[in-house]
């Protein structure tokens, strides 16, 4: 088995629940850790890897990337949001699809009509057209799931009102996580990953019936042959300050002295308190704070305009919605 650990919460919970096991079993092989650094790691991450290492006399391989996270920004663009907004918005952004299309299809009486035209004007681009009409590929309107831009309220006008003036992409986590990732862990019979369903994000987006036992079970097989253990997978976080508090787990700094709740990729601006949290650590870590600004610096500015724009729309919304009220009863 190969273990991918973070130096996050998740991680420490884990990997003291498999090697607390492997202890009651002493049959069981050793487990490969490996610690995947993306080339923007705090450092009290790096240094709780190796006390972690230290603490339960196991080796945890740092890997880096074949193309850092500078270098995957720089030439695919920057997170926004989340990765299903930035890959929809990367779709757009690469296929020069006008944002009217969603007018069009919202004003169109035969909704299964106007998707299946513009299927035609528009070749290989299913998933933007689904995207920016919050739609499905039948023309079904799927206003409320978190594939279609309007996922975050008002996504759509914003867009239209203040075009961005950069790449948006996600693709910095496949080029320095995934692909390094499915690269390390071939010729392993099991995975294990600390993947935690109460998360959310993509591990809430709804599946095809087909894969839906499978995304909700916490061991099972791939289709390659391997096996894939998340041992977390349905642990709260009442679970986790129990389990910290009942076996005397130490987090890394970034959690016991620096005050953040979670860390993942450092500075990553689909945290919605990515810019917070950088200020948290900013008198301990000021390179890397610095370095996240350099890196993500207009994704960070395009959300608080962004954000700005929602509280002014939402405001908007609630003084007509009392006028119209007010009308009514008079």
């Amino acid at each position: 088995a190969i273990c991918s650990y973070s130096g996050g919460s998740d991680s420490d919970i884990m990997i003291d629940m498999i090697e607390r096991a492997r202890g009651i079993f002493p049959d069981l092989p050793p487990v490969k850790y490996v610690f995947f650094n993306t080339g923007l790691e705090m450092q009290a991450t790096k240094d709780h890897v190796k006390e972690v290492a230290e603490k339960y006399s196991v080796e945890i391989e740092e890997v880096r990337p074949t193309k850092n996270i500078v270098r995957a920004t720089r030439e695919h663009g920057q997170p926004f949001v989340s990765k299903i907004m930035s890959a929809g918005l990367e779709g757009w952004q690469k296929k020069g699809i006008p944002l009217s299309i969603a007018d069009e299809y919202a004003q169109a009486e035969d909704k299964a009509a106007k998707r299946k035209e513009l299927r035609e004007r528009y070749p290989k681009c299913e998933g933007t057209i689904n995207f920016l009409c919050c739609c499905n590929k039948d023309g079904e309107p799927r206003p409320n799931i978190q594939l279609v831009i309007n996922s975050s309220k008002y996504m759509l006008d914003f867009i239209k009102e203040h075009p961005p003036e950069f790449r948006i992409s996600a693709k910095c986590c496949d080029y320095c996580k995934k692909q390094v990732a499915h690269r390390v862990q071939k010729g392993y019979e099991m995975i294990i990953t600390g993947e935690r369903q109460a998360e959310g994000g993509m591990r809430s987006v709804p599946k095809p019936v087909e894969f839906y036992e499978t995304y909700t079970m916490c061991f099972y097989e791939e289709s390659n042959g391997q096996y894939r253990f998340r041992p977390l997978y349905y642990v709260t976080d009442e679970d986790k300050a129990w389990y910290k508090e009942r076996y005397g787990i130490k987090y890394s700094d970034a959690y016991e002295v620096y005050g953040l709740t979670r860390t993942g990729c450092c500075g990553c601006p689909i945290s919605y308190r990515a810019v917070d949290d950088l200020e948290k650590i900013r008198q301990y870590e000021p390179n890397v704070v610095k370095a996240a600004w350099n890196i993500f610096g207009d994704s960070y500015r395009y959300r608080q305009q962004y954000v700005e724009y929602k509280e002014r729309r939402k405001a908007e919304d609630k003084a007509k919605k009392a006028a119209e009220k007010q009308n009514a009863n008079t």
